[in-house]
């Protein structure tokens, strides 16, 4: 039944263009904006690129802002259309609905990924210490940790507007406080508790460690295990929440 709801969801993405460009080509776009936007910068000799830490960051934030839209709304869609009732209907447990719809949007997330990162490497030169299938690696999981978000936020909203309103209740506060415009060791001690408990903060900060050393760091791997259990933590939490009728 996991298996059969995976393959009906992507099924389904793959008769939506718009959901198709949304995540594979939108990240693209923006990651390409950022490597213009610091294109003519002027550095002394010896300093790395701008774009080599900040586009680094970014493909972990920006498919996780992007998944959190697409999976949320996506499941709304499917509440309010009358499909995850009937579902509900048959013998399959909620949490095949929510693993599939995590397998699915997962398989989506990693292709977003590979599109990005092999975009950042390729074509705009991107040099860090760390290797490459590690920078996948943190990226899907940053990617997925959206799936799952979005998956467990989509529970509590009625209309896909609402939907879309958790994101400056649940993306923006981890997009201010994950490290990207100030490191977190610079915050005051509120913001840095506050920050613990923002899983993007762990993404970033492996990405980090990705772009200072050539090898995996202890603290690069504490943070993808982190990752992997809030992932996990939150699509238990989804499978729990997940109405059998609409509202």
């Amino acid at each position: 039944m996991t298996w059969a709801t995976t393959v009906r969801v992507l099924s389904q993405l793959r008769r939506d263009p718009r959901s198709i460009a949304l995540i594979l080509v939108v990240p693209a776009l923006l990651l390409t904006a950022i490597y213009f936007l610091f294109e003519n910068e002027k550095l002394p000799p010896g300093v790395g690129r701008s774009f080599d830490r900040i586009g680094l960051v970014m493909l972990a934030v920006f498919p996780f802002v992007v998944m959190f839209l697409v999976t949320s709304v996506t499941m709304l869609r499917e509440r309010t259309s009358g499909t995850l009732e009937r579902l509900l209907t048959t013998p399959i447990h909620k949490a095949d609905l929510v693993i599939g719809y995590a397998l699915a949007f997962s398989v989506m997330a990693a292709a977003q990924t590979l599109v990005a990162t092999g975009i950042a490497y390729w074509c705009f030169a991107l040099n860090i210490k760390g290797p490459a299938w590690l920078v996948m690696l943190v990226a899907v999981l940053g990617a997925v940790l959206g799936v799952a978000l979005g998956l467990l936020c989509s529970a509590f909203a009625r209309t896909e507007f609402q939907a879309v309103q958790f994101m400056p209740v649940v993306v923006i506060p981890q997009l201010l406080l994950c490290g990207l415009f100030v490191a977190r060791d610079q915050m005051n001690d509120f913001l840095q508790a506050a920050a613990r408990f923002m899983p993007l903060s762990y993404s970033v900060e492996a990405l980090g460690e990705l772009g200072r050393h050539a090898e995996a760091t202890d603290l690069l791997w504490g943070d993808v295990i982190v990752l992997a259990t809030v992932v996990l933590g939150l699509l238990v939490l989804a499978a729990l929440t997940l109405r059998r009728k609409t509202a």
